[in-house]
Parts: C-alpha cells; sequence; structure tokens
C-alpha cells in the first residue's frame, strides 16, 4: 500500500506540469483580458544584499501585463511575517516605479506559501478568475493550485534566473510538487490566516 501511495503522488505531481502548461503563457497577448492578476511574492534581495532576479524579473512581468491591458488590479501577495520583512510593500514601491498607478495596487501580506496566495485570492479578495506572475516553474504548480480550488486561472511567465542564483529554486520544486497533491488531495490544506472578505476595488 505505502508503494503503490508513493507511486500515485510521484505520477500525480509529475503530471502538473502538463495540467498546467496549457494555460500559461510568456506573452502578454497570448492570454486573455481579466481584472486581476496575482503577483506572487518573494524576498527583493539575497544574501549580501544583492537584488533577487526573480523579484525584479516578476515586477517587469507584472508592469508589463499591467500595461499591456491584461489586468486592471494586481493582487500583491506576499510574506509580512516580521515587522522587519515585508515583501507586499516592496513589490507595491517596485511597480509604482514601473509607472502602476497605487490605486491599482492591492496587498495581501499573508502569502506565507503558494496555496495561501492563490486560495486567499478567491476566499479574501473574491476573485474567481485571474493571471498568475511568477516564474515559469511557479507558475505551472500556482495554476494547479488555483484551479484545483475552483479558480479560473492562467500564468504569464517572467523571465527565467539562470546560472547557480537560479537553480536552487528550480530543485525545490520538486519537493513543492510534491506537497502541493498532498495539499490538495490529502491533507486539504486551508491558508494558514483567513479573514472577512475583502473585495477587489470596482472600477
Amino acid at each position: 500500500m505505502i508503494a503503490a501511495g508513493l507511486a500515485w503522488l510521484g505520477f500525480e505531481a509529475a503530471r502538473i506540469e502538463a495540467r498546467s502548461a496549457p494555460f500559461v503563457r510568456d506573452r502578454p497577448s497570448a492570454l486573455p483580458e481579466t481584472r486581476v492578476a496575482l503577483v506572487l511574492g518573494c524576498s527583493p534581495r539575497v544574501a549580501g544584499g544583492r537584488s533577487n532576479q526573480f523579484f525584479v524579473a516578476r515586477m517587469a512581468a507584472a508592469a508589463e501585463l499591467y500595461h499591456a491591458g491584461r489586468a486592471s488590479y494586481l493582487l500583491l501577495s506576499g510574506d509580512n511575517s516580521h515587522p522587519s520583512y515585508d515583501e507586499p510593500t516592496a513589490m507595491k514601491r517596485a511597480l509604482e516605479a514601473r509607472g502602476v498607478p497605487s490605486a491599482r495596487l492591492v496587498l495581501d501580506y499573508a502569502g506565507f506559501r503558494t496555496l495561501d496566495s492563490v486560495v486567499r485570492a478567491k476566499e479574501v479578495f473574491g476573485v474567481t478568475r485571474l493571471i498568475v506572475v511568477s516564474q515559469h516553474f511557479h507558475n505551472v504548480r500556482a495554476v494547479y493550485l488555483a484551479r484545483a480550488h475552483g479558480i479560473e486561472a492562467y500564468g504569464f511567465d517572467a523571465a527565467e534566473v539562470t546560472g547557480v542564483g537560479g537553480a536552487w529554486p528550480k530543485l525545490r520544486e520538486v519537493a513543492s510538487r510534491v506537497f502541493a497533491v498532498l495539499d490538495v488531495h490529502v491533507l486539504r490544506t486551508e491558508p494558514r490566516f483567513g479573514g472577512p472578505l475583502q473585495p477587489m476595488p470596482s472600477g
């Protein structure tokens, strides 16, 4: 039984790419227009204080998507678990610097995991159709999680990060996809924090 369960888990994790890839694109023009794009956070800096190229590429992609008219609002979801660490505010500043109006930016400070970000988009912010913005390897998992929770989700790929700096997150993604399957099919995992409904702005 254990061997069969592990085999099923590995098979389902391996299928995440194939299931999500039809909904993920690297050009805004290939995506439908949506009211909301969900921008997934990460640290703006890495060890030594250098710019995190994953963050830089995601902010560039989010701004591109907005300026292309594919999303009217950007929901910035990230970790703010400590007063000195605030991914959503860092994203807001970076996007304002790229010409996205502040009124079009909504911050979610409790996006501690990808699952938290996508489920809170629906349960807290009332979003049932969205475009996820991240790198491809991350987008396919996020779209998988979103669609498993009844969200019509698409993905817009930010530029990949090459070299040593880009290798570790991609290796870690193997385990993350296994946990995604467990979260959806076995554990029925909920976000760490729920909260009252906070509908996205209208207009």
